[in-house]
């Protein structure tokens, strides 16, 4: 990682930031109620370690093994990772002693492996249900009926904790097609908070990448995943 690159981020996280604190402003929110996620997927660890060092102590990886690779390259810095791409079960044991939150659980096995793995290391792990609002063919992620009951089921577990949902906006349509999905979701979310059992906390909307951020900080996001925004300009 060139000194040139790492001043690259850091000037990337800044304009990132300012558009954060403009988009909050335009619908009366604060921008400390948006927790960026640096999703690192397509960059080395000296990337990672640069968008860290430059102040974004939150970083996303969509891929398991990569996750655990990075994870294992910077304990020295001990970053908060979000795993925000698809988790099979048979990956959990190693994911789970590593991570903040996790964004994407898609069904109620993994759900319950989450659980079983937590609770053999003691500790309580903090997770977003994935929706496919859109309806994506290609997409994972619980339509938005069957959210309800897997929230029930939730009382069951006592080493998993839902904090809230997690969404994908429409490949296609842009922005106005992004805020409708991201509207969808916050309406979703605020029909659960009126059935969701006690146990669950639905404070947290996971939407919003690169491309559609500032749409859905409007309609309520309190984590937005960047990734190609943070890198633009660095040899990779």
């Amino acid at each position: 990682m060139s000194l040139e690159d790492a001043q690259r981020i850091a000037t990337n996280l800044a304009g990132l930031r300012e558009r954060i604190a403009l988009a909050a402003s335009r619908c009366g929110r604060d921008a400390d109620d948006v927790r960026c996620v640096a999703v690192t997927k397509y960059v080395d660890t000296p990337a990672t370690r640069a968008v860290f060092d430059a102040g974004c102590h939150d970083l996303g990886e969509s891929r398991p093994q990569q996750l655990w690779n990075k994870a294992e390259a910077l304990s020295d810095i001990q970053p908060r990772w979000h795993m925000v791409g698809h988790l099979q079960r048979n990956k959990v044991a190693r994911t789970v002693p590593l991570t903040s939150l996790i964004h994407s659980v898609d069904s109620l096995r993994l759900v319950r492996e989450i659980d079983r793995e937590a609770a053999k290391i003691n500790r309580t792990v903090d997770v977003l249900l994935e929706v496919n609002i859109s309806g994506d063919a290609v997409k994972h992620g619980f339509a938005p009926a069957e959210t309800e009951p897997v929230l029930s089921a939730m009382v069951e577990l006592s080493h998993v904790k839902v904090q809230g949902l997690m969404t994908i906006a429409h490949l296609e349509g842009g922005a106005d097609v992004a805020r409708r999905n991201f509207a969808a979701l916050r309406h979703v979310r605020d029909r659960l908070k009126n059935v969701c059992p006690e146990v669950v906390s639905l404070a947290q909307l996971s939407m919003g990448m690169s491309r559609d951020f500032e749409a859905a900080i409007a309609e309520g996001a309190t984590i937005i995943r960047v990734g190609s925004t943070l890198f633009e300009g660095i040899q990779r």
